[in-house]
């Protein structure tokens, strides 16, 4: 059951606009769990001035959780996979944590391993890992290093308005294209479209993909559940873009929330194979460890009659829970109405053209980098 509002930690403002939640949720892994106290002094809620001069004149507002964003020089920076339900073998994650707020997010339970809240800190405390070029050019460099199937992105989008400045991504992404290395991007952002000049030529020589994930054609449901992502319409031009610029595009219709955004399956794949999509695939919604108690409160704050139906029908399709991490039913979940939904999809993509075998990755080109002097592990560069 989703926690109440008087939960330890649930603020009694349950949101605030373009944030998926702003519960500081105890993580698993906490050393200390914390219940709440009113003592009278601080609930929550600022003047929107922080000296007082609001509240005098009567206005009263809730603080606004900033983001903040913390440098980390990251000890390795290649990520190996060894689940079955996922078609690529390495990851590499510029970000830890991610602006856009999904509050659907898988990947919010990570935030536990750096000591805070898979909640609001998972998409306002962001690190950035600032030597992760350096860190990519060492490991490729690596005289036993064989090029595999990589993916940027798996438990943060690259794209995430960060790397507006910081520009962690492209560094990454300009490295694989000097060593001919293959790579595929999942993001959410337009801000994709800034690299195309590394990206479509990758893309000409069979080493380069994007994925752009489209949960929603609605735009008031996308400002909820993906407050900092794109907003569908732009997602789609992207998709338009990418398309245009020769680059294998395919969209994520993921997660499917059963009647939530399960109803527009048909309607999304039908707009991204007219924008240009090639290929989709899609994942029925996963709550790991916290993200459950997050999107139940988030579903009986902002769908509160849907709620129950909505989370009767993934305990059916989850043997009974709200999670089944089984490798094997664990993107699909099991059931009757899992099945139902898998052939929805593989009729609508049949009928769209977007069932279109993906264009194998070139990986015969791969020549490995050469390792710049710093003290970030380089080798010694070459004399000629």
């Amino acid at each position: 059951m989703p926690p109440p509002a008087s939960s330890p930690g649930l603020p009694q403002a349950a949101s605030t606009k373009g944030r998926g939640t702003i519960w500081v949720i105890d993580s698993r892994l906490a050393r200390h769990a914390r219940e709440a106290f009113d003592d009278g002094w601080d609930d929550g809620w600022g003047d929107g001035w922080g000296d007082g001069r609001g509240e005098e004149a009567g206005i009263r507002e809730p603080v606004r959780p900033v983001t903040r964003v913390v440098e980390e020089s990251a000890g390795s920076i290649l990520s190996a996979n060894d689940s079955p339900d996922i078609g690529f073998e390495l990851s590499v994650n510029p970000y830890r944590g991610c602006e856009h707020g999904c509050i659907y997010c898988y990947a919010r339970p990570t935030h536990a391993y750096l000591d805070r809240s898979p909640g609001l800190d998972f998409e306002t405390h962001i690190v950035a890992k600032v030597n992760a070029a350096p860190r990519l050019r060492q490991a490729l460099a690596r005289p036993s290093y064989r090029p595999r199937p990589l993916v940027i992105g798996s438990v943060t989008d690259a794209y995430q308005p960060a790397e507006r400045e910081l520009r962690i991504t492209r560094s990454l992404i300009e490295v694989l294209a000097e060593c001919g290395h293959p790579f595929s991007i999942i993001t959410k952002s337009s801000l994709v479209e800034r690299d195309l000049d590394l990206i479509a030529p990758m893309a000409a020589q069979g080493r380069a993909s994007v994925h752009v994930s489209i949960t929603t054609l609605d735009a008031r449901l996308a400002r909820l559940m993906e407050p900092r992502a794109a907003a569908p319409h732009r997602r789609l031009r992207t998709v338009e873009t990418l398309a245009k610029a020769g680059v294998p595009v395919g969209v994520s219709v993921s997660p499917v929330i059963p009647f939530l955004n399960e109803p527009e399956l048909e309607r999304i794949l039908g707009a991204a194979a007219a924008a240009g999509a090639g290929s989709a695939f899609s994942v029925v919604l996963r709550l790991p460890w916290e993200v459950g108690p997050l999107f139940q409160q988030w579903l009986e704050q902002h769908e509160p009659e849907k709620a129950r139906r909505i989370l009767a029908r993934l305990r059916e399709m989850r043997g009974g829970r709200l999670n089944d991490s089984r490798f094997g039913t664990r993107m699909t979940g099991t059931g009757v109405w899992a099945q139902l939904l898998r052939q929805r999809f593989d009729k609508a993509c049949a009928r769209l053209g977007l069932n279109r075998e993906r264009r194998p990755m070139d990986f015969g080109g791969f020549r490995a980098p050469r390792q710049a002097a710093g003290p970030c592990g380089a080798g010694q560069g070459e004399l000629f």
